[in-house]
């Protein structure tokens, strides 16, 4: 049996406040070519998530500690809809190649990931072309406050 512990996580949250990306996360698959990815992924609420899709595969998202506010984007970069996991909602599934992106509320907050697999990088077709250029702190800054119809100028 695999086990995340409240320990892991405060340790994860750690690692993430010490990361130059501000993010840290510990996988329950075993390597980066399995079929489904299963990860819990600690993120600074200064993290840097660009806009981005998955074109092979949808995306399940919860809260394991913090709240994280999670936006989806039509293919003009306006806001379709937007969760806050740990607040208002507990899991979102995010279809496959829908544009998104998590902004973390709090210091130590975990996400717990699921998608398929094998790991590849976003390819930069899959980054939001008006996201890019952007600082973290002008898109987190959007993010925290984006509502559905909005979209960044």
């Amino acid at each position: 049996m695999k086990k995340i512990t409240a320990t892991d996580l405060t340790n994860l949250g750690q690692q993430a406040r010490h990361s130059p990306r501000l993010r840290a996360n510990t996988n329950l698959h075993r390597e980066l070519a399995d079929p489904i990815q299963r990860l819990a992924i600690a993120m600074e609420p200064d993290t840097l998530i660009l806009p981005h899709r998955h074109p092979h595969t949808w995306e399940v998202l919860t809260a394991l500690r913090g709240r994280f506010t999670v936006l989806m984007f039509d293919d003009a970069g306006a806001v379709i809809e937007r969760a806050v996991l740990g607040e208002d909602c507990s899991v979102v599934e995010i279809p496959i190649g829908g544009w998104h992106a998590v902004l973390s509320r709090d210091v130590g907050a975990v996400i717990f990931e699921v998608k398929h697999g094998p790991y590849s990088p976003i390819a930069d077709a899959d980054v939001a072309a008006w996201s890019k250029g952007k600082s973290a702190a002008e898109l987190n800054a959007w993010y925290a406050v984006a509502g559905v119809g909005d979209r960044m100028v």
